[in-house]
């Protein structure tokens, strides 16, 4: 009898502890959430609860995503699939097929992604998961994006529209207006592309999603940037990059940096356009994120080049070379191939 309340009283402090460390994941405090999380692993462990050993290390592997330990991420997120196949628990394995393939994009093995992404989609209709499926939809997309697949990725992310829209989830719907955009964007529809930022960004803000707001405003100077205004775009970027470093969204600061290094060397400012490459080299660095660091190598070799020299611009291009081969970006692969072949 002891031993049953003392079980009852070990699943009722795990049940509190999770819906604490959810409140903090929801708030982005995502030490906190890990510290939570952690520990709920350790009381799962000491009842012998495998279901909710399996359910805690899914949250530990969400947390080391956040933080762009991608790894770590790696191997909790198998470590957690191992106990859910183990479990036969379907809405577990289709839940973290989708964040094994959101690890594998961030890693830019976008091929591997695909493949866990495709694996957990058919599972999510199977269950009925419209929110699961929907956002495991959302980064397929994203993906197509990627690869410089704009068409391809509009049509799908039209399909999740219609979807968040029934589903009532407005950052969801915000966050797919963002994704519309930006093909829109790629494809030089600029006049679309504002428009559905200009409609992600009202929802953003009635829902005080402060990442949100700065990825859309963000996505908004890019715009400008295209359409020949860099001034305005510098106005917004500026203003993003604030609000970035101030909800510690270092992912986030490293785009923002990386395009105001591309929109001062569009207005001829070398020296601060180098300055904040430089920047935003050194986070995408900490953060594991090649594909963001080949671009930034990219932009940086492309200045040096335009300033006639050549072995500074050859420099950064043979560091963006060590890392393509670490992602699956065969359109990448050839740029650089090319401006190096230019030089």
């Amino acid at each position: 009898m002891t031993h049953l309340l003392n079980q009852v009283n070990h699943i009722q402090e795990w049940e509190k502890r999770r819906n604490q460390a959810n409140c903090c994941y929801k708030q982005g405090q995502i030490s906190e959430f890990l510290t939570l999380s952690t520990e709920n692993l350790h009381l799962a462990r000491t009842i012998g609860d495998r279901n909710r050993e399996g359910h805690t290390l899914n949250d530990i592997g969400l947390a080391y995503l956040s933080n762009w330990q991608l790894d770590e991420a790696l191997s909790t997120f198998h470590a957690a699939f191992r106990i859910a196949t183990e479990l036969d628990n379907k809405r577990s394995i289709a839940t973290i097929l989708s964040n094994l393939g959101s690890t594998l994009s961030r890693q830019g093995q976008f091929a591997g992604a695909l493949d866990y992404y495709h694996q957990a989609l058919p599972l999510f209709r199977q269950l009925e998961d419209a929110q699961g499926e929907v956002s495991t939809l959302n980064d397929v997309a994203l993906i197509y994006s990627k690869l410089g697949e704009p068409k391809r990725s509009l049509l799908l992310q039209h399909q999740i529209l219609a979807m968040r829209r029934q589903l009532g989830d407005f950052s969801g719907e915000a966050t797919t207006l963002n994704g519309i955009g930006f093909a829109y964007n790629t494809l030089g529809k600029f006049e679309q592309a504002l428009e559905f930022f200009g409609e992600a960004l009202k929802i953003a803000r009635a829902v005080k999603n402060l990442a949100l707001e700065a990825t859309t405003l963000n996505n908004i100077a890019s715009v400008y940037s295209d359409l020949g205004q860099p001034k305005q775009a510098l106005l917004l970027y500026h203003q993003v990059l604030l609000t970035r470093r101030q909800i510690n969204d270092r992912s986030g600061e490293a785009t923002t940096l990386n395009n105001l290094g591309y929109t001062y060397s569009n207005l001829g400012d070398t020296k601060e356009a180098l300055e904040f490459y430089k920047q935003a080299i050194c986070i995408y660095q900490e953060l594991g994120d090649h594909l963001g660091e080949i671009t930034t190598w990219l932009n940086m070799g492309c200045i040096y080049s335009v300033t006639d020299e050549k072995w500074l611009a050859l420099s950064c291009y043979w560091n963006g070379q060590k890392l393509v081969d670490k992602i699956q970006h065969q359109p990448l692969k050839n740029k650089l191939q090319q401006l190096i072949k230019s030089l």
